[in-house]
């Protein structure tokens, strides 16, 4: 047998490049690059094979760890995890920070290839830098805390035992049904030692992307049950845009009358102007949606894990005789909510039960209610678009056709601090405005990405997608700071797409560093920060639930020795200005006009520093979220909250 004397690195980087997946229309290349952030735990070992032999590899310097591999799960993500990157640390801290990151990508089931450094296999320096001791189990090191956000974990420590890791790995990042974060340790000595691999080891490896097909007699079940139903609804998952089902799901809907909300994650699967499509469903969904979503006796999920948000935490299908069919690749998904569970691809799942319906001759009962839905939630939105801030008498604000004070969105709680707020960050914008303008003028194939705030709920209620694929949210973790990293992700998969980083200001605090990424790779991105001093979604939550407003807002400490002095004034456009990004401000409709504009025009990344005013975000629709509310409390509004959460959870269902 012919043999290759290689290091360990060199091995795993000659065998990432022989890697190809196939979904049908013949081989592509699976693992395009690296992100790397070198340190002592890689440069040598890692770093030299990728210097010396990289192949096709494109190596990318991250500059944050959690942020490239953001930025590695976007990729993925608007490839329809059809591309991967693979991303590489150093030990300790370096490792650690790709933590969060590696959460993020396995909770919305996204493939990414990590290889953090890890400490001396032989032990012989040890402690080594930045390694964290355990007295009770030497073996223990910073790495075995990805075993609880990796869908797939190992450690090499010995050059040989590369190969069933390597192996295991592509077979995870390859299942279409139970895909996340696949994470190898490499000890930084072992990553150095040399071995001699079989040949037959680095032979291009083609792995073909089978669409699972349903069991008959599952598709049979779910039509019996659907054709004895009246007013069924679909729920429109992630599954569906990453089996390319989009045109699928529209025949079905059309064809029998049903009509779909939308998730997160499926969101643009579909035009939302399709007559069948209601938008977002759920605690961060819309009026028309939610209103259909507990009047329908049957719900049909296609591709979705139906999550807390997407649920309304169970209470959302109020219907009494409410059952469930889900078409799922994974069996896990697929039985939730105590489905009738058909465990397929969700376009192969779609083509199949719509023969079986079409055999049974099904139409829906639905009549007028879907367009008349529609048309309420149209209107609802142009009256949140056209919501408007104007100081008045006595410093308040008077809506132009209305001689009264300013309510916004989310009243009550801060609404004699607006005018502080309108004085401080010199602006008369609301969130809902500002949303409609940017949503009006940007290219109508520009992807739009989000994931944290108050913004996903407020995109999924008002954000029109005209073009599938074009709206990136990750919400199945919600972690602040995957926008501008996940903007630089989407931009290197679709280069030729201009894409817009909708952030608010704690979320860009939080992290934006891969917006230097970009200018170094020369991949444009814009960057949509929404500033209203604070974390506006947690403010709106716990003043909801009778708690005072704290550490919330972005205010000086005051001399109550609160966070409750004056609010800060932040000149983000500055910031990114330092950078070398190109800025604009905009506290007026105008202003932001014309930066959205010049911003589309500029052949670099773009940040756009909008000031808004808090409590202007959409509010609820209909849909009830549980959060944990304390049983014990000295204020009568905490007290009214925890007998609110007993109310809902007594219409709840229990699983």
């Amino acid at each position: 047998m012919e043999r290759i004397r290689l290091t360990t690195a060199q091995a795993l980087v000659k065998f990432l490049n022989e890697q190809y997946v196939d979904f049908g229309n013949g081989p592509e290349r699976f693992v395009e690059g690296v992100f790397t952030v070198f340190g002592h735990g890689n440069v040598l070992g890692l770093g030299q094979a990728l210097q010396e032999a990289p192949g096709g590899l494109k190596v990318f310097q991250g500059r944050n760890e959690q942020g490239m591999v953001h930025a590695a799960t976007a990729f993925a993500k608007q490839s329809r995890r059809r591309r991967i990157m693979a991303c590489t640390a150093s030990v300790g801290p370096g490792s650690a920070n790709m933590l969060t990151a590696a959460a993020t990508a396995t909770a919305n089931q996204i493939p990414v290839l990590l290889l953090p450094g890890d400490t001396f296999a032989t032990r012989q320096p040890d402690p080594v830098l930045q390694q964290m001791e355990h007295t009770y189990n030497l073996s223990i090191t910073v790495n075995d805390a990805f075993k609880a956000v990796s869908k797939y974990w190992d450690r090499i420590y010995r050059p040989e035992q590369l190969m069933s890791a390597l192996l295991n790995a592509m077979r995870v990042l390859t299942d279409q049904a139970d895909t996340g974060a696949v994470t190898i340790a490499l000890p930084q000595d072992v990553q150095g030692e040399a071995w001699d691999y079989p040949a037959g080891f680095f032979r291009r490896r083609v792995h073909k992307i089978a669409r699972r097909l349903p069991h008959a007699d599952e598709i049979a079940a779910a039509a019996e049950l659907i054709a004895s139903k009246q007013r069924p609804l679909l729920v429109c998952g992630g599954g569906v845009r990453y089996s390319d089902a989009g045109a699928a799901l529209r025949d079905f809907a059309e064809k029998f009358a049903i009509p779909f909300g939308e998730t997160q994650a499926g969101k643009s699967a579909v035009a939302s102007d399709f007559a069948y499509n209601l938008g977002g469903l759920g605690v961060t969904g819309n009026g028309c949606a939610n209103t259909l979503a507990a009047e329908a006796d049957l719900v049909i999920g296609a591709g979705t894990r139906f999550t807390d948000f997407t649920t309304g935490s169970k209470s959302l299908f109020a219907h009494p005789g409410v059952e469930f069919v889900t078409l799922n690749a994974s069996p896990y998904h697929a039985a939730k909510l105590d489905a009738l569970a058909v465990v397929c691809d969700a376009a192969e799942g779609l083509k199949a039960l719509s023969d079986a319906l079409e055999e049974r001759g099904y139409r829906s009962a639905y009549t007028d209610e879907i367009t008349e839905a529609k048309q309420a939630w149209a209107a609802e939105r142009a009256r949140l678009a056209g919501v408007e801030y104007r100081a008045g008498a006595a410093a308040l604000a008077v809506q132009e056709d209305e001689q009264a004070a300013f309510v916004p969105e989310i009243a009550g709680h801060l609404d004699d601090k607006l005018p502080e707020y309108a004085e401080v960050l010199n602006t008369s914008l609301t969130q809902t405005q500002v949303l409609a303008i940017i949503n009006e003028l940007i290219p109508q194939d520009a992807i739009a990405i989000g994931a944290a705030g108050s913004l996903p709920g407020d995109m999924q209620r008002m954000w029109g997608s005209a073009v599938p694929d074009t709206y990136h949210m990750e919400y199945g973790f919600s972690c602040m700071g995957y926008e501008i990293a996940g903007a630089f992700g989407i931009k290197l998969a679709e280069p030729e797409r201009e894409v817009y980083a909708l952030v608010g200001d704690g979320s860009y605090q939080m992290m934006h560093s891969e917006l230097v990424t970009s200018l170094q790779e020369n991949k444009k991105i814009n960057v949509i920060l929404l500033d209203n001093a604070g974390f506006g979604c947690i403010n709106n939550l716990q003043m909801e639930q009778g708690l005072d407003s704290m550490a919330t807002e972005f205010r000086r400490r005051g001399a109550d020795g609160k966070l409750s002095g004056e609010l800060m004034l932040i000149d983000y456009a500055a910031s990114a200005a330092g950078y070398g990004v190109e800025t604009f401000r905009a506290a007026t409709a105008g202003q932001l006009r014309s930066a959205l504009e010049a911003a589309r025009k500029s052949e670099k990344s773009t940040l756009i520093d909008i000031k808004v005013l808090p409590k202007t975000m959409t509010h609820g629709y209909g849909a009830w979220w549980h959060v944990g509310v304390a049983e014990v409390s000295g204020k009568e509004s905490v007290q009214a909250a925890h007998s609110q959460r007993l109310g809902g959870l007594e219409k709840a269902r229990s699983y």
